[in-house]
């Protein structure tokens, strides 16, 4: 994917948070969940800017940014596809559901596709048992679904 998100512009974004929240306690979270917002994501170039900065190890900002499901080292696609691959789901068929988007989208669990429309997570329990199998793109919820189901579902989004 190219990295065109990693723009002088948004480094300078980036300076500009971590100059407003370095003197205060605990400021790696804040920095981080504006770093997320500004660059769509966290990717090692923009950890070490936050590293020298803030004279915080590498390391430490690494097992933040992975620990946390909520910050990503890569930008998502335009449309983020999570298939639930909790018991409930699992059990009714649920990786034969990831594996049928992985074919038609050509994204990989965890991937996000080269022209950066489509990103693909398998997720744990999203709370919606009764409708397993189940998966969400971005808002959109769609339960009960047939591996038939898929390719409709997908094309809804490429157009």
């Amino acid at each position: 994917m190219a990295k065109n998100y990693l723009t002088k512009e948004n480094f300078e974004k980036l300076d500009q948070v971590i100059e407003s929240h370095k003197d205060m306690q605990g400021p790696l979270m804040p920095i981080l969940h504006e770093a997320q917002h500004i660059f769509g994501a966290i990717p090692i170039e923009v950890q070490k800017v936050i590293s020298e900065k803030l004279n915080v190890p590498m390391a430490e900002i690494y097992g933040v940014v992975t620990f946390y499901s909520q910050f990503t080292l890569e930008p998502k696609g335009e449309y983020l596809i999570s298939v639930c691959l909790g018991t409930a789901c699992y059990v009714r068929g649920a990786q034969q559901i990831v594996d049928k988007i992985a074919d038609i989208t050509g994204v990989a669990v965890g991937k996000t596709s080269a022209d950066g429309k489509f990103s693909l997570e398998a997720t744990r329990c999203i709370g919606a048992c009764g409708l397993a199998p189940v998966l969400t793109v971005n808002e959109d919820v769609y339960g009960r679904l047939t591996l038939d189901d898929v390719p409709g579902i997908i094309a809804k989004y490429k157009g």
